[in-house]
């Protein structure tokens, strides 16, 4: 705990809550997602013979949604992985949601320097979504730094453009999707789309 700081609540009371959250936990004889990672990761690296039984169980592995892994699963892998290295991920580093968490889509470049023999293969065409959605995405994430460069190209033709609306607070943001539901209601249109 004391290399942990907290972005919104003060010292004092980051500290207070953690430590009380971690008795709590305790008591009950629980643990939480942190826990398992680096209790997994500490009897990996202390028992090599554990290590070895679970090398050798799984020869092959696949990490599918690669861009949401942190720092600890990666190391977890990697250990799991050798000798073989037989690893295939799947990812997109533009889609990475649980920073919250530790996820660093980072990794995914880090992955290409730890196994400069694996090969990357683009799936550059996006069958969900129409050619507007696809190209406004591309817009956005454009701006990003520190991803993979790709062209994506839509299967789906355009079809209505892409509508931004800016809201107020979310009790705004609700009026204004009720408002929108109401209409396609009047207009026909099934509640299930």
């Amino acid at each position: 705990i004391e290399h942990y700081y907290s972005k919104n609540c003060p010292d004092d009371v980051f500290r207070f809550l953690y430590k009380e959250y971690e008795k709590k936990l305790r008591i009950a004889d629980k643990i939480d997602f942190d826990d398992m990672l680096i209790m997994c990761y500490d009897l990996l690296t202390a028992r090599n013979d554990i290590l070895k039984a679970w090398q050798n169980k799984y020869r092959y592995i696949l990490v599918d949604e690669f861009q949401d892994i942190n720092r600890i699963q990666y190391e977890i892998v990697k250990m799991l992985a050798k000798p073989d290295n037989n690893l295939f991920i799947v990812g997109d580093d533009d889609q990475s949601i649980y920073g919250f968490r530790g996820a660093k889509p980072g990794i995914m470049k880090d992955f290409m320097q730890d196994y400069p023999e694996a090969k990357r293969i683009l799936l550059d065409i996006n069958y969900r979504s129409n050619a507007h959605i696809v190209k406004g995405a591309l817009r956005v994430i454009g701006h990003n730094k520190d991803r993979y460069e790709k062209k994506i190209q839509p299967f789906r033709e355009a079809q209505e453009t892409v509508h931004v609306q800016e809201t107020l607070d979310p009790l705004d943001e609700s009026k204004y999707i009720l408002k929108e539901i109401q209409k396609y209601m009047k207009k026909g249109v099934d509640l299930k789309q």
